[in-house]
């Protein structure tokens, strides 16, 4: 096992230093906390079969966001052919007029 800082964690899994330690907190991820130059520092002890659960974690909050990203280009997608539906039938009264 090896263990690493929050920092380091965070960088490593494109996170936030607050979500690490939300992780820490819940108990999703084994910490130590060690007293080094008369403070407490926390690490977090890494080992492989925690990080890829942790990871399958990340890759589907990920999905997530890509299945609404997707959802609002759908969106998107409709307005923008209902407003040129509409800007025809504009055309359209124009030019009888």
């Amino acid at each position: 096992m090896e263990r690493i800082g929050i920092k380091a964690y965070a960088v490593k899994h494109k996170l936030s230093i607050f979500n690490v330690m939300k992780m820490i907190k819940s108990g999703k991820v084994k910490s130590e906390i060690f007293e080094e130059k008369g403070r407490e520092v926390t690490y977090i002890l890494y080992d492989d079969e925690s990080e890829n659960e942790i990871e399958e974690q990340i890759i589907s909050r990920e999905n997530k966001e890509e299945v609404q990203i997707l959802e609002s280009l759908r969106v998107l997608t409709q307005e923008v052919q209902a407003l040129r539906k509409e800007i025809e039938d504009l055309k359209k009264k124009i030019d009888e007029q």
